[in-house]
């Protein structure tokens, strides 16, 4: 018998880069994910909840997850405030029926974000059925030098927050044991960014089952725990020579991963 949890399989935005965020609805509608999750960047139509609603609607495709502006890039998207930041994340994710806000643990140079972000995500959590999934990151590194670029801290685990995303292209560039660091977030963990990495100092994000990271056992864990929340497909197809090209590596890591959520398992005789 296979067992299939209730997981839907979600695309990002992001791994249609340097494609917009409308090619990717097109994109997740035609290969047969089961939603996107919206990157919240520079592109213009990620910023409009109108605009989105109205993709979601043309294609037929649910937003699942909406993807704070974190990023070095969208430092004023929405705001230069990282607090409005989340509040606008929190309403689109609201007016969209997405169940989910990835949000980044703040850059340490943000000292007083940084001082209140745990407490106030628990607060922001508490005002809203929307989950707040703190991302875990990743030491930046050049050389031999490394820099703790994020505060609490890069291993979101070691503070207390109510939900996780684990990204596991972030596992490889931390040089970390994802399923240790999967196994801390225990029945927290809300959300999983599906990427693969080879231990690289930069952020590979590349398809599931071309790097090092425990991909397919991670997805088999999930299967057997009936995990509920979503997987997102997150990865870097920029060096893609066509837009064909894309898409095949996008289908692949949709199959790859339906295959490692199916779980074989024993049904007792009656």
């Amino acid at each position: 018998m296979v067992r299939i949890p209730d997981a839907k399989v979600a695309l990002s935005t992001a791994s249609v880069y340097p494609e917009s965020t409308a090619t990717a609805f097109e994109i997740a509608a035609r290969l047969g994910y089961d939603g996107v999750e919206v990157m919240v960047w520079t592109d213009p139509v990620s910023q409009d909840i109108e605009a989105l609603r109205r993709l979601s609607d043309y294609h037929r495709i649910p937003i699942l997850a909406v993807h704070a502006p974190c990023l070095l890039i969208t430092q004023r998207v929405w705001s230069t405030d990282p607090w409005t930041k989340l509040q606008r994340a929190k309403a689109a994710a609201e007016k969209l029926d997405a169940s989910t806000v990835v949000v980044h643990p703040p850059f340490r140079w943000q000292r007083q974000y940084a001082r209140d972000f745990v407490d106030g995500i628990w607060r922001m959590a508490d005002e809203t059925d929307v989950r707040f999934a703190v991302e875990n990151m990743y030491p930046w590194r050049y050389r031999d030098r490394e820099m703790l670029a994020y505060a609490p801290d890069w291993d979101v685990t070691k503070d207390d927050y109510r939900h996780f995303t684990v990204d596991l292209s972030h596992t490889a560039t931390a040089r970390t044991d994802a399923m240790d660091m999967v196994e801390r977030m225990g029945d927290r963990l809300g959300h999983v960014h599906l990427a693969d990495g080879k231990g690289s100092a930069k952020d590979e994000h590349l398809v599931p089952g071309r790097g090092t990271q425990p991909c397919a056992e991670l997805l088999e864990r999930l299967a057997v725990n009936g995990f509920d929340g979503h997987v997102v497909i997150e990865v870097n197809t920029r060096r893609a020579m066509s837009s064909a090209e894309r898409e095949a590596d996008l289908a692949e890591a949709l199959a790859f991963t339906r295959l490692h959520l199916a779980s074989a398992v024993k049904v007792p005789r009656s």
